[in-house]
């Protein structure tokens, strides 16, 4: 449902946008794109945090706790696989939008999209899976 808007959209401002790159993950392909695992080494510089070595995730880094699971239509996402789980958004439903499950099948599916349009709750990925039935 496209007529819902957020209650209030706030722009999120990330600290940083960058993924952590892994210790030493220049020097071999096979954790060329791994994601960040803590050194662990007793000389090693990047868990000493010497001057000029990679920075390590901190709490620092955090979002605001405000905008922070902000989905950039404005809306936090609550995932949904049946009707009744959609009913629990209807007093939230300027700050939650529902998206429907992966594992969900097409009928149930439209029962929760036509019900969500009754409620007036946003439905993130309210295209999948629909399509491919209205053409035949």
């Amino acid at each position: 449902m496209a007529g819902v808007t957020p209650l209030n959209k706030r722009t999120c401002v990330k600290k940083r946008s960058k993924k952590f790159a892994r210790h030493q993950s220049d020097q071999f392909m096979r954790i060329a794109y791994s994601s960040w695992r803590k050194p662990k080494g007793i000389d090693g510089r990047v868990r000493r945090r010497f001057k000029g070595a990679l920075p390590m995730p901190n709490v620092g880094y955090g979002s605001d706790k405000r905008t922070r699971n902000i989905h950039p239509n404005g809306f936090k996402s609550v995932v949904v696989h049946n009707v009744s789980e959609l009913e629990m958004l209807m007093m939230h439903n300027r700050t939650y939008c529902a998206t429907v499950g992966k594992s969900v099948s097409s009928r149930v599916r439209r029962e929760i999209i036509e019900r969500a349009e009754q409620l007036a709750i946003r439905v993130s990925n309210a295209n999948a899976r629909l399509r491919a039935e209205e053409d035949a």
